[in-house]
């Protein structure tokens, strides 16, 4: 007799579903055999737990008991976390986009008994709609064409692993001259007034970003980088952003930035920190570096536990609604400020009777606050700051939006890397702790000792670990443990010896756990993974860059530290084996992208010398995306800087001024 397994879960996700009168199965190995040995396919259900339409559809139908009833009499029903187990989604998501369907969660898949996909879609109403079929007409369909058209349903599901198996490609070669007309493609698609690509919904697309920043800074393409400060002065004016405690929602549903899908995300937030610290040098707009304190803080305050690491997101909904915990109406902001102070402030922040926003639970006018049309110049000064502070204050007695409270290592890799470029460029020690005090979680609580596996684990939630780690996990952290250790970080944690030999720990498992040689690419799940149907190798970027670009800058940063040049052959071989998809799709590719040029062009500066902190503090605050700073052993004679781009080196420098002068020059073809 089965029944709901997931009490035995430690996601929030997949507890949020463990009362369900849904007999829902953990993914494992263990739930295939349940599958074959019962002789019934698979009702896969992937979600997460910000997610607001996997919500409704938990709401409509997973707690109701006559739809729970199809599932449990036809179906193994299995219920995953895509945060917990990326590799797990995107084998299914890649299938339902091979098969013509538009991707999304909550992500809804039937399988075989052993995997293989048949059919799938997403969000499924309990009546039909806008023709679509129910999700019960939809149960009721395959568990009779299980029982009357097997042979049928059973070819589709053989043609799975060519459905989303990796591709033959040929072999190419690619010129990074080639990357400025696909950055200048990418700046023509963006909305010239709002930023982001044109149209709605808008999302933050930190890969593509960060690419053309790059390629501004390499070909002098100004549309690029236009492109990019327009998007993220937008965004930062826009109702994404939470303007009263800081950080930014997933995505805006409108082309203004205005109105936000509410769920925050840690990986967005953490790309955005990094992109908002390399605009603020860009163009010293005092916005990006005010959005960066803020979302600092939000971090530190809602986003940390009490063991230094950081939680995966916040989610959309509070009470049932989504985004009412961030919604005001002008009458309560009146009440609480008064009402003289109240009229400025709505002026500034674009509160009015009617709204700009319905609360999706009462159908009344609300508001979501913005800057969009006042702008940042008119800040108010410190009588607006003591406002925000009274509304904040307001605001924290409503009922608080759930917090998926797991640890991802990758996700943390992202936001300590991002923390600790930040602290150098603002000066921000205490930004630089919070950065070290989540990597020494990961390092000392997601590690494993069993050399079968990787070293690292992917969630960590309640005292358990999620092992085997992924190839993100590795790569991300690789990255982490670089920056901490050109940042000075004070080491070790418990039981390392230094940042750098954690980082060439975590770049040999990479190749051993990750490689695979059919393809010459990363797996996403590792060889000692026993539950994935299927190890893909995928190259193309998400809403985070594909592990193949940062894994190549972090090998070329690694060469650079550690003075041992066969990281430098690795990260060189590496692209060459991206070359075909690269020349293929490059859009799709922009982390790759970026790393092809970063490793044509970065800046090696190395010190050296004696008392070499002055010039050491100049170098970490310029763009990381363009140097690596090596600080040599004290020695007797004067601190100086050596700037080596590529096979050429300037002649040492012992100016600050100077040496900045040669990070910053010009690296055009």
């Amino acid at each position: 007799m089965l029944s709901n397994e997931l009490r035995h879960a430690t996601s929030p996700y997949l507890l949020q579903h463990a009362y369900n009168p849904v007999h829902w199965q953990l993914w494992s190995a263990d739930t295939l055999a349940l599958a074959a040995r019962l002789d019934r396919p698979i009702l896969l259900s992937i979600g997460y737990a910000a997610c607001h339409w996997c919500h409704v559809m938990a709401h409509e139908s997973f707690e109701d008991p006559a739809v729970a009833a199809l599932m449990n009499s036809g179906f193994v029903n299995v219920k995953v976390d895509r945060e917990e187990r990326p590799d797990i989604d995107h084998i299914y998501m890649t299938a339902l986009h091979a098969m013509g369907q538009q991707g999304g969660w909550p992500l809804t898949m039937l399988l075989a008994p052993d995997g293989a996909a048949i059919w799938g879609g997403t969000y499924f109403a309990p009546r039909r709609a806008h023709g679509r079929p129910s999700f019960t007409e939809v149960l009721t369909y395959f568990a009779r064409a299980w029982q009357q058209q097997r042979p049928a349903l059973l070819e589709q599901a053989a043609k799975f692993p060519s459905l989303v198996g990796p591709q033959a490609q040929a072999t190419a070669s690619f010129d990074n001259a080639a990357a400025a007309p696909w950055a200048e493609r990418l700046a023509a698609a963006f909305d010239p007034v709002n930023g982001g690509f044109r149209g709605a919904p808008k999302f933050p697309n930190a890969p593509v970003l960060d690419f053309m920043l790059r390629a501004d800074r390499r070909f002098g393409i100004t549309s690029a980088r236009t492109a990019v400060i327009i998007t993220l002065q937008r965004m930062c004016l826009g109702g994404i952003y939470d303007h009263l405690r800081g950080g930014f929602a997933r995505y805006s549903v409108d082309e203004h930035w205005l109105v936000p899908h509410f769920e925050k995300m840690l990986y967005d937030n953490a790309q955005l920190i990094d992109l908002l610290t390399r605009a603020w040098l860009v163009t010293g707009d005092d916005l990006f570096k005010a959005r960066v304190a803020e979302t600092v803080d939000w971090i530190a305050a809602e986003m940390t536990a009490s063991d230094g690491a950081f939680y995966a997101s916040l989610d959309a909904d509070s009470e049932g609604v989504e985004g009412r915990f961030y919604l005001w109406q002008r009458d309560e902001i009146v009440s609480l400020l008064g009402s003289e102070a109240a009229t400025e402030f709505c002026r500034l922040y674009d509160v009015t009777p009617q709204g700009n926003f319905r609360d999706e639970g009462t159908g009344t006018p609300a508001n979501i606050l913005n800057r969009l049309q006042s702008g940042p110049s008119d800040s108010g000064g410190e009588d607006i700051v003591a406002m925000k502070a009274r509304l904040l204050a307001a605001r924290a007695t409503r009922s608080r939006p759930g917090c998926d409270d797991k640890i991802l290592a990758d996700w943390n890799g992202l936001m300590i890397g991002a923390l600790t470029h930040a602290a150098s460029v603002f000066a921000r020690q205490d930004w630089l702790a919070l950065a070290r005090g989540a990597a020494c979680f990961v390092y000392e609580s997601m590690s494993t000792s069993d050399r079968s596996q990787p070293p690292l684990g992917h969630s960590a939630r309640a005292g358990k670990i999620q092992h085997p780690g992924l190839a993100t996990d590795h790569v991300f952290m690789l990255q982490a443990a670089l920056a901490l250790h050109e940042a000075g970080a004070v080491a070790p944690c418990t039981g390392a010896t230094s940042w750098l030999a954690w980082a060439e720990q975590l770049a040999a498992a990479i190749d051993e756990h990750f490689f695979d040689p059919a393809t010459r690419k990363l797996s996403q799940a590792s060889r000692g993974a026993s539950d994935v149907p299927l190890r893909l190798c995928p190259t193309e970027d998400d809403a985070i860059p594909n592990p193949h670009g940062p894994l190549v800058e972090a090998l070329i940063q690694l060469a650079a530290h550690s003075g041992d040049d066969r990281w430098r052959r690795r990260a060189e071989r590496w692209l060459e084996d991206l070359a075909g998809p690269l020349t293929g799709q490059p859009l799709r590719h922009c982390g790759v992208l970026a790393a092809s040029l970063y490793a044509e062009h970065v800046a090696e500066v190395t010190l050296a010398g004696h008392d070499q902190e002055a010039l050491r503090t100049a170098a970490l605050a310029t763009r990381h995306d363009d140097r690596i700073v090596i600080t040599k052993p004290a020695t007797d004679g004067p601190a100086q800087a050596i700037v080596c781009i590529g096979q050429t080196c300037a002649l040492p420098v012992t100016d600050a001024r100077a040496m900045l002068e040669l990070i910053a020059a010009p690296r055009r073809a």
